[in-house]
């Protein structure tokens, strides 16, 4: 037969989120090891914890609701040789921890279990023996809480974090081979209690591919700092260009500074070019160079984002250098030979 979650928590098959919701606040409350000091109570708790975490949850209500416990956790046969869905659930959250989100956070929820020894309090209300005053240190939620959809659970739903973006700084020359990266980060992440919190250390592996352009960015969901009342931010690294001592890059072409004289730039030249992969590229041009021109190399740039095996070009961006000054007898040399 399974576990009955609906009977685990007091109510009929077919029951709205909000009673669910309702009844798992009761059932909680009423078996919470710190109120209830009773045999079994720990065991009836994480029982009541284990139903809500599967009726509170639509996709395993659905499989939970039509296979049973059985279908929920991988083992039903729905006879005729039809197994039911390959899904396959274990309970293994904190039953504690689950209580301190539904609540938002353990710490303000304290006063259920210090009651002077007292048992009044009544559970379908948890609230009504407290008064306005002892609302104070609960950041001034009223009794009207019954209002939002959800109860007070609703009116205390987690919301997440903005991303953390960090830039992640790559050499043209990983953007042509592509590589691995280790990025370390600090983050505070929630204990088990589901109150407190701890400060760890986390290796993210980024997998440079190769002819990522500058911009591209890479996310890691919910590595962001966790609290009690949160859902921890995507941790995104967005890709930077170190600056190169050569090149500068234009998406997937890679420009190379050209430097030549003027006597070259009317009389021809022979322009040793590096590449990225070590190699030298040698060019002979015999053609008259004006300033700004460039000349393109196909297929020596940087690999195609899309289409690694395709390469951008390298192109050659001449300056030339002019002399400071002329003598008169060279100037009187060029006022001949120059056209007008």
């Amino acid at each position: 037969m399974g576990k009955d979650y609906y009977n685990v928590l007091g109510i009929s098959k077919g029951a709205s989120d909000d009673e669910i919701k309702k009844a798992y606040r009761k059932q909680a409350l009423r078996f919470h090891p710190d109120k209830n000091k009773s045999t079994g109570a720990e065991d009836k708790f994480k029982e009541i914890a284990e139903a809500y975490d599967v009726l509170g949850d639509s996709k395993k209500k659905d499989i939970y609701d039509r296979y049973g416990e059985e279908g929920l956790k991988g083992s039903a046969d729905q006879g005729g040789g039809h197994s039911g869905p390959s899904y396959s659930y274990t309970f293994n959250v904190d039953p504690h921890a689950i209580f301190a989100e539904f609540f938002g956070g353990r710490g303000q929820f304290d006063h259920f279990f210090s009651q002077n020894g007292e048992d009044d309090i009544n559970i379908n209300d948890p609230f009504g023996t407290l008064g306005m005053g002892g609302m104070s240190g609960m950041g001034g939620f009223h009794r009207s809480f019954k209002s939002h959809p959800g109860g007070f659970h609703g009116a205390r739903a987690k919301k997440k974090d903005p991303p953390v973006v960090h830039e992640l700084k790559v050499s043209l020359e990983e953007v042509f081979s592509g590589c691995t990266k280790k990025m370390r980060i600090s983050r505070k992440r929630l204990s088990q209690d589901g109150s407190t919190m701890r400060n760890e250390d986390k290796i993210l592996t980024v997998d440079i591919k190769r002819g990522w352009k500058e911009g591209t960015k890479i996310t890691f969901p919910k590595e962001g700092d966790e609290t009690p009342s949160n859902i921890p931010a995507d941790v995104v690294f967005v890709v930077k260009d170190k600056p190169h001592a050569v090149f500068r890059r234009e998406g997937s072409d890679i420009i190379y500074p050209t430097k030549i004289s003027l006597r070259e730039a009317l009389c021809g030249c022979t322009i040793n070019a590096p590449t990225l992969d070590g190699r030298t590229i040698t060019l002979t041009s015999r053609d008259v160079v004006k300033p700004g021109t460039k000349k393109r190399i196909s297929g020596e740039g940087l690999p195609l984002s899309k289409y690694p095996e395709k390469r951008g070009d390298m192109i050659l961006d001449f300056s030339i250098k002019f002399p400071e000054k002329l003598g008169q007898s060279t100037r009187d040399a060029l006022e001949k030979i120059l056209p007008v």
